[in-house]
């Protein structure tokens, strides 16, 4: 079935509101907040799942991980089955494709500059994770595509655990997921490159590359001037406090 973008256009723009404000909602700081205190204030001051980890342990952390990934996906989830089986009129292009990564960057984009915690945020990690490990796992026609989506989501754990850079370990993480995502859109629409729809499809992507790389600026000049901070995941789970 086919449907004329003119036609649902105010559907895109619900769905990038809806699922800003859900990014906003932060995860971290709820609980923390639950604990009687305020991660903002406490090591890093940034509300995300690496300084949970340091300050309440690694069980906490894990919990604001999840939580977080569910955040990033759970919109793009809903509107991939809401467009389901439509294409865009004239073209291949799957609306679902575009809407899961209208919603899901949107998602980001809240949970980094949050109007409801002026606009500092996480830095999005555990969101963008999320976002492409739901929207990869509908990736229903490779079979194998589970895998290794829990392949590389083990790869980055290991790199943390192994290197001790938590920062430089999840971006490549979530690299690594939104190129094997270009590489099946490159794919699925290589004879419509220069289609409006599938042009933004890219955009997407790499915007939302930019944006976890933007956040994370200053732990990469650190990293760079050999003075990034060290995430032990050894010392989190026997229950030290990494500091």
């Amino acid at each position: 079935m086919e449907l004329a973008f003119s036609d649902i256009w105010y559907w895109f723009v619900v769905m990038a509101v809806v699922s800003y404000f859900v990014g906003c909602f932060n995860f971290a700081l709820l609980i923390s907040k639950i604990k009687h205190k305020d991660v903002r204030k406490m090591g890093s001051g940034n509300p995300g799942t690496m300084n949970m980890s340091r300050q309440f342990g690694l069980k906490i952390g894990a919990l604001t991980l999840f939580c977080d990934m569910i955040k990033g996906g759970l919109p793009l989830l809903i509107a991939y089955f809401i467009f389901r089986g439509y294409r865009f009129a004239g073209t291949d292009v799957l609306v679902s494709d575009l809407a899961r990564y209208v919603c899901g960057v949107s998602v980001i984009i809240g949970h980094i500059y949050p109007v409801t915690m002026k606009f500092k945020g996480g830095k999005g990690i555990a969101s963008t994770l999320g976002m492409y490990a739901f929207a990869l796992c509908l990736e229903t026609q490779y079979p194998w595509m589970i895998a290794l989506v829990l392949g590389i989501l083990v790869l980055t754990l290991f790199y943390i655990w192994a290197s001790e850079w938590g920062s430089m370990g999840s971006l490549l993480g979530v690299s690594l997921l939104a190129l094997v995502q270009a590489v099946i859109f490159y794919f699925r629409y290589r004879s419509e490159l220069t289609n409006g729809f599938v042009i933004t499809l890219f955009m997407l992507l790499l915007l939302d590359c930019l944006l976890t790389w933007f956040a994370h600026r200053k732990n990469i000049a650190a990293l760079l001037a050999g003075e990034e901070h060290h995430t032990s995941v050894k010392k989190l789970s026997h229950g030290k406090k990494d500091s």
